[in-house]
């Protein structure tokens, strides 16, 4: 067993060091709405991954996201995500 396995680090800090380090590299420029820039990055793995676990199972999918079938279904449509049981692909736009 490695050290990564036995302390992982929680999401929120992997999070908080990555905006951090996002807005030193900004400098002097604020960026704008930054709030949706980070869910339109974050969504479309967040989904790819949890459609793969699931198998392409959209109801266990949106059922661990937390939302409803029908709002995975949007959020899929809103990033070009496509689920088939064994192979999820996002198509680039």
């Amino acid at each position: 067993m490695n050290a990564d396995s036995e302390h992982p680090i929680p999401l929120r800090q992997h999070v908080e060091k990555t905006i951090s380090r996002y807005l030193k590299d900004m400098g002097n420029t604020a960026p704008e709405n930054l709030y949706q820039m980070l869910l339109a990055e974050v969504e479309p793995p967040l989904i790819g991954e949890v459609l793969r676990y699931t198998g392409g199972n959209q109801s266990r999918a949106a059922s661990m996201l937390g939302i409803t079938r029908n709002t995975l279904r949007t959020k899929m449509q809103r990033y070009s995500i496509t689920a088939q049981p064994s192979r999820i692909t996002r198509l680039r736009r």
